[in-house]
């Protein structure tokens, strides 16, 4: 059965809120994965139809259709940019991978240099996965300061892929501009390095 309701709260960071039944009783905990991916941020004040299913901290919205636009005035909730869920995975990551081979082909790097980033990526994605667990149950968070660091240690691909994958972290426009800031400096060192190294050699 669908139920129809408001978007009472919203934390676009940590991409979820609760919704006020038109019915009446207690507010529903909604999570940015209940709505179709192509259906943009939600907006405090939006008219919304879904469904309830019980969660782990209760009941919980489901299939959460948009029915009608914010009211006129209504708050757009904090930090809120168009989705950028598919631009970065597809180009940021093949883009590298072209620039490690080439770099490969020229300086010809250690091997453990791959090694490093899969790691480094393997422990990112598994971080930006905790902290979104955490978020949902409200539960303390990892900084996002750690969240940098690991991507600039080479685990950015990994965050680029948990962005997208687990829509976490991928509409706050200063973190995503920090992230990008982290990428370009990872690259660069990574470039720098495998310079210096044949040269040494």
């Amino acid at each position: 059965m669908r139920i129809n309701g408001v978007i009472k709260s919203w934390k676009d960071e940590q991409g979820f809120g609760f919704i006020e039944m038109r019915q009446g009783g207690p507010d529903i905990f909604l999570h940015i994965n209940a709505f179709p991916r192509d259906a943009g941020r939600p907006q405090l004040g939006q008219h919304v139809s879904f469904e309830i299913e019980l969660g782990r901290r209760g009941k919980r919205a489901r299939n959460v259709k948009l029915i009608g636009a914010a009211p006129p005035g209504a708050k757009r909730a904090e930090h809120n940019v168009p989705d950028q869920r598919c631009t970065g995975t597809l180009v940021a990551i093949p883009a590298f991978v072209i620039v490690f081979v080439v770099v490969g082909i020229l300086w010809e790097p250690p091997l453990w240099f791959a090694l490093i980033y899969l790691v480094a990526s393997g422990i990112t994605f598994l971080a930006y996965a905790m902290d979104k667990s955490y978020a949902e149950r409200g539960q303390w968070r990892i900084a996002e300061g750690t969240l940098h660091l690991l991507s600039v240690a080479g685990g950015w691909p990994g965050a680029l892929l948990a962005q997208q994958l687990l829509r976490h972290k991928s509409a706050k426009a200063e973190f995503r501009q920090v992230f990008w800031a982290t990428v370009v400096i990872n690259v660069a060192a990574f470039l720098v390095l495998c310079s210096q190294l044949a040269r040494s050699l």
